[in-house]
């Protein structure tokens, strides 16, 4: 799994660490990390140094390599691993929640299962038409739990066993998805709510350090820390940005990415998180409660942060950029009835964040974010619309208003970019 790469980096000193990986893309890419001796991702200028580097190549056959002095690893450093993920949980908390697990035909079983039994946890029920690594990915249009369908067998399997959640994994088990029991059927945390769940998770077990996250997910982050008086950062998309945050105690962002042990890890780790979710969703089982009261108890202490996401999926790159360019021309002054208060565009940076490829509005009550993705074909918008809740009676009322706001957020600004 990628993450045991990211933790074997700073466990071994190395200077540098590579990984090939299916992660969450379509089967015919790979993705291609590269990582420094801190154990995060290259940010500029590593990036460009490397592919001048690359580009100056012109055959393979003028690259020395040495004949001796490499090492094979085995897996003492797996081993090192997952000693490190007794780190994550509190000594004597609870350890009886029941999980159905997918793989998503990826390389997280063996070690997530080994990291729940050293840990005391019940053994995860196995999806087991996804549970062997497979790179063609057959049962799955798209190997990531965000996609439509990818979860349906994880479901059906839930509905069979009754465990307390479902846990999956993307690929290469960086990322981390979950699913609750709401009324008579299951349904996908948002990845928005699994953020904010381990912080309060981590918060109660008296956390300290920096709370990050990246731009574009939900600012309930930034209540919960202010709330418990914690230093709280706001980063470019993407882990190499959130992993070098001073200082930090837990990081997120709301693509299923979750660091809860950046000393072990500088980067998402999808069986780290998992095993902390496991432990929260234990003291809530204690407790007779569930992660969806523990939503609803943050939502009346902060207001509730509702988040959805409009991504477009592409096969001609250029339609991305003609919407770019049209909400750069007439940006809207309004959206969903709302007035735009500020408008953004974050190709200048700000006084805080570095240049990106991105516009942000303003809005009473609402937000919005608009970026090409950087992982794959697709235009992706983020929305967050946040509503007061005086008690918790007024719960229905809040979802039902954020929800109505998110659809016109949506429709105004397919209009607005042209999609």
């Amino acid at each position: 799994p990628t993450p045991v790469l990211a933790f074997a980096i700073r466990h071994l000193g190395a200077v540098a660490g590579v990984e090939v990986t299916a992660s969450h893309n379509p089967p015919r890419d790979n993705g291609y990390k590269v990582y420094l001796g801190d154990g995060s991702q290259i940010v500029p200028p590593a990036d460009a140094e490397i592919a001048a580097q690359i580009e100056s190549i012109t055959s393979l056959h003028d690259v020395p390599r040495p004949e001796t002095g490499w090492q094979t690893l085995d897996d003492a450093v797996l081993d090192a691993y997952l000693a490190r993920t007794d780190e994550v949980l509190a000594p004597a908390s609870p350890r009886t929640a029941r999980t159905v697990y997918t793989a998503m035909h990826g390389v997280g079983r063996d070690t997530l299962l080994a990291a729940f039994a050293r840990a005391g946890f019940p053994e995860p029920v196995l999806v087991a038409e996804q549970a062997d690594p497979d790179p063609d990915f057959p049962t799955v249009a798209f190997p990531n739990p965000e996609e439509p369908g990818a979860m349906d067998l994880a479901f059906a399997k839930a509905r069979e066993t009754a465990p307390d959640l479902i846990i999956a994994n993307d690929p290469d088990a960086d990322r981390c998805a979950v699913a609750v029991k709401q009324g008579t059927d299951w349904r996908m945390l948002r990845g928005d709510e699994v953020g904010a769940l381990l912080a309060a998770h981590l918060v109660a077990r008296g956390a300290q350090g920096t709370f990050a996250e990246s731009i574009v997910s939900s600012s309930l982050l930034g209540r919960i820390a202010e709330k418990a008086n914690l230093p709280y950062e706001e980063t470019l998309t993407g882990f190499k940005w959130i992993a070098r945050v001073d200082g930090l105690r837990f990081g997120y962002e709301e693509a299923l990415g979750y660091c809860v042990d950046p000393e072990g890890v500088r980067d998402k780790d999808g069986i780290t998180a998992a095993l902390l979710i496991t432990e929260l969703a234990s003291t809530l089982k204690e407790e007779n409660r569930t992660l969806l009261d523990l939503l609803d108890d943050l939502a009346v202490k902060h207001g509730l942060h509702a988040t959805d996401q409009l991504a477009v999926r592409v096969q001609d790159l250029s339609v991305i950029a003609r919407a770019m360019e049209r909400l750069r021309e007439n940006p809207p002054t309004s959206l969903a009835g709302l007035p735009v208060t500020k408008a953004e565009d974050l190709t200048q940076g700000t006084d805080k964040l570095p240049p990106t490829d991105g516009l942000r509005y303003t809005l009473e009550g609402a937000r919005v974010i608009v970026r090409p993705s950087g992982t794959e074909p697709k235009l992706k918008c983020y929305l967050e619309v946040v509503v007061p809740v005086k008690t918790p009676e007024n719960l229905p009322a809040a979802h039902a208003r954020a929800n109505e706001v998110l659809e016109s957020l949506k429709q105004d600004l397919s209009t607005a970019a042209g999609i």
